[in-house]
């Protein structure tokens, strides 16, 4: 009996072992924020992709890929050092309270030295298989984004304006990768992002505007200058984007591009302007949803209709 016994508590131990594991590699997935960087990746991919038509330089399925993998770790390193930073706000938070750092499922220490090394093995990445101005536009994405942005969250709604400049980075680092030089068809893109995270981020800000309030985070003003602010915020990006798509990059397809892209900016400002008149929920919803389709569409657009000088 004393043997089945033992070979019993031994598969039991191995058994939690093994969902212990698993649950930690979870945890540590977590931490990279992978549902924000699927969109960095969509948008490095895009500038990477346009960068090379500006050079007339052959694109490459293994510098595209070289340039995602750094992007990516230097991004998963920052939202992990992102979370370390922020992990006792974030366990006051009913959205963010069951993240790993804030829950408490993994030690600070264990945190940090994983955010940092990604960090570091993603721009050494980055400096070594595709150049190092692509390195260096990544490691200043991370540096304002937890050392600027960041602490401003908890001083001034002016946060959101600041953050969006390492936000809107992703295309130019991928841009760089490609040409090794940035130009005003670059500048271009990243003016497109930059507008673009107002309205996306109004949208959550008034959501989950109880949680950031409760978290001492201060995305939006108190009291009566909440809706004035909310309101310039959302609606002058999304009036900029509608101009700025009839400028954007040159396309074999002009008209084409200008309907298509003039269409998209203004069903957005649609759901912006629905979302400053209503201040709901519900419109929150439909922005932030609109927001999410806007972006992808409009950049998939630009690398279909380009103009590639290839051969």
């Amino acid at each position: 009996m004393s043997g089945h016994s033992s070979v019993a508590e031994l598969a039991s131990s191995v058994a939690q072992g093994r969902r212990f594991a698993g649950s930690a590699l979870t945890d540590y997935w977590a931490l990279t924020k992978p549902e924000v960087n699927f969109l960095i990746l969509i948008t490095t991919g895009v500038g990477f992709y346009l960068g090379c038509g500006s050079e007339a330089r052959t694109f490459s399925f293994i510098s595209l890929f070289n340039t995602l993998l750094g992007t990516l770790l230097v991004a998963s390193g920052t939202g992990t050092l992102n979370q370390y930073i922020e992990r006792e706000f974030d366990a006051q938070m009913r959205r963010t309270a069951r993240r790993p750092a804030a829950a408490g499922r993994l030690k600070p220490a264990a945190v940090l030295t994983f955010g940092i090394v990604l960090a570091v093995i993603g721009s050494i990445y980055l400096a070594i298989a595709a150049n190092l101005l692509a390195s260096l536009l990544a490691i200043l994405t991370l540096l304002t984004y937890l050392f600027v942005y960041t602490p401003l969250k908890r001083k001034t709604p002016l946060c959101v304006f600041v953050g969006a400049f390492p936000g809107a980075m992703p295309p130019l680092i991928g841009w760089a990768a490609a040409s090794g030089r940035l130009n005003s068809e670059a500048w271009t893109l990243y003016a497109i992002l930059f507008l673009w995270q107002f309205p996306h981020f109004m949208a959550i800000a008034w959501m989950y505007r109880e949680d950031y309030d409760r978290a001492g985070y201060l995305v939006l003003p108190k009291g009566k200058a909440r809706v004035p602010f909310m309101t310039l915020e959302t609606l002058l990006p999304l009036v900029a984007l509608v101009g700025i798509t009839i400028v954007q990059l040159p396309t074999r397809h002009a008209a084409i591009f200008y309907c298509a892209g003039a269409l998209l900016s203004l069903a957005f400002l649609y759901f912006g302007l629905e979302f400053v008149l209503q201040r709901s929920r519900l419109a929150a919803r439909r922005l932030l949803a609109a927001s999410i389709v806007y972006l992808p569409f409009l950049l998939v657009l630009s690398a279909t209709l380009c103009n590639r000088a290839r051969t």
